[in-house]
């Protein structure tokens, strides 16, 4: 099966770290052996080399030329947002775009993919240090400035820095399913879906807790006992915490409340055994903690949507798609 191919944007001062995402992510570093294969390369307007915002020199052998064949489209955030992009690189854009490729814009790139007329009539997210002046710019967009990262179509933006992480394992996730997402995210060390959104960074960041160890150790209790009907005073017990003080420090470290917190795991749980096994949808309700049907088409047209047995319809086709593609191969 023939890999699939990304093509990232790099320019004069772009960010070293957002510009090794994509690879990072996809597995084209350090991957597992069984990983989808996905190749990964740089474009630049001008190939050459290219400083980085660290003052590294990046030599960049694609032209834009590398756009037409990738399957996906990668902006790694932007030097000026207050600068339109040339009119050559939102060209090349529109036309990748126009053919049917994925196109991302991490963090400050989703300025380049408003310059290309991209995000018109279109949900999209930024940096929320660049909230005011996306918002002036783009008065189309349906600015979304709460968010980690949203897809519309496919057109998908993200917020800041480590928000990237965050947008590609979701395409992960997308396009591979849950399991795949979350082995690299292990192997990433990073959580395979945050929760919460980028509001809870503006200005003041989540406090880390110092004097208190015991909360992951309450989330992983948590994730095991999922289909128990778990209650806010029952995980307080296990932490060895007054209510009060658990909820504060629950929603210091999540960036949301427990039965939020608790839904979208309970959906994240739901996605795993739809996507591998033959359960019935009442069962897995059941084996999710949602204890009802209509619970779980509830939560999962909340958080997705879309409802369970579309979920599981869509994910068997992208897996019989690949089955078949590695076949012709």
């Amino acid at each position: 099966m023939s890999p699939t191919r990304i093509a990232v944007l790099a320019f004069g001062g772009v960010s070293l770290f957002q510009l090794s995402v994509p690879a990072m992510v996809f597995g084209a570093v350090n991957g597992p052996a069984d990983f989808p294969r996905y190749e990964v390369r740089y474009c630049a307007q001008q190939p050459g080399a290219v400083r980085s915002d660290q003052g590294l020199m990046i030599e960049v052998t694609d032209g834009l030329n590398a756009l037409t064949e990738a399957d996906i489209v990668v902006v790694p955030a932007w030097s000026s947002p207050e600068v339109a992009a040339p009119v050559e690189l939102t060209e090349a854009l529109r036309r990748a775009h126009e053919r049917g490729a994925l196109t991302v814009g991490l963090c400050l790139g989703a300025f380049v993919l408003g310059d290309a007329g991209l995000l018109d009539d279109r949900e999209a997210t930024t940096h929320w240090v660049a909230k005011d002046l996306f918002a002036r710019r783009f008065p189309r967009t349906r600015f979304r400035p709460d968010v980690l990262y949203v897809a519309d179509g496919n057109v998908i933006t993200s917020a800041g820095t480590v928000a990237a992480i965050d947008c590609c394992l979701h395409l992960v996730r997308e396009r591979h399913g849950s399991d795949a997402a979350n082995r690299m995210a292990r192997l990433l060390v990073t959580p395979p879906h945050r929760q919460g959104g980028q509001a809870q960074y503006i200005e003041r960041p989540v406090p880390q807790i110092h004097s208190e160890n015991r909360l992951p150790g309450v989330l992983e209790w948590a994730r095991a006992h999922v289909s128990e009907p778990l209650t806010v005073d029952q995980l307080a017990e296990v932490a060895m915490m007054s209510r009060r003080t658990f909820t504060r420090r629950f929603r210091e470290a999540t960036g949301t409340t427990v039965l939020k917190w608790l839904n979208a795991e309970r959906v994240a749980r739901a996605q795993q055994l739809l996507e591998t096994t033959e359960m019935p949808i009442e069962c897995i309700a059941s084996e999710v903690g949602f204890g009802t049907p209509l619970s779980l088409r509830q939560q999962f047209s909340a958080q997705l949507g879309t409802s369970p047995s579309d979920y599981r319809r869509s994910f068997c086709q992208r897996r019989q798609a690949g089955t078949q593609g590695q076949g012709n191969a």
